[in-house]
């Protein structure tokens, strides 16, 4: 034991003149390490940007049609609560306050019937037309796409609720 305690007492010295007599160490990054970061982040944008490029009207539509979603989910629970929709004249401000013209709803839910308490705007900043009986069955919901006119082909191709999956 006591030869143990003789070698640290020896080598003890020479481990701290190793380390005090060593350069200072000098904190932060070489230029090759932040060339090398640089080169890696250059690769995976080009991988990566061309991807995301060009969905913005992709993901419009799809807004719209969670949004259109949205406001049919709302809409039927006004009919649960009063046993018809709101009149196209009622509009879908029906939703956020008790409507006052055609047939006033008797069991309308305080608080109304969309979260923010107001009618969202399609994703190109236009009204939802709402129409009520529909064409199509109880409820049309229509957003005119991009252009904010009917019919349309491409991204300005109308978005109707009877069409959604």
């Amino acid at each position: 034991m006591k030869k143990i305690i003789f070698l640290f007492k020896v080598a003890k010295p020479r481990f701290t003149k190793f380390w005090t007599d060593r350069p200072k160490f000098y904190p932060g990054f070489t230029l090759i390490e932040i060339m090398v970061v640089i080169v890696i982040l250059g690769i995976l944008a080009t991988l990566i940007i061309p991807r995301f490029m060009g969905r913005e009207e992709e993901a419009r539509r799809t807004m719209a049609r969670v949004q259109m979603e949205s406001i049919e989910t709302a809409l039927k629970l006004y009919k649960l609560d009063n046993g018809v929709y709101p009149s196209t004249e009622q509009g879908l401000q029906a939703l956020i306050e008790p409507p006052t013209i055609g047939q006033v709803p008797r069991k309308w839910r305080e608080g109304g019937y969309l979260e923010k308490s107001r009618v969202p705007k399609d994703p190109w900043d236009n009204d939802y037309i709402y129409l009520s009986p529909g064409v199509h069955g109880d409820l049309d919901l229509i957003s005119y796409g991009a252009d904010g006119e009917p019919g349309g082909e491409g991204n300005n191709k109308d978005i109707n609720n009877w069409e959604l999956e």
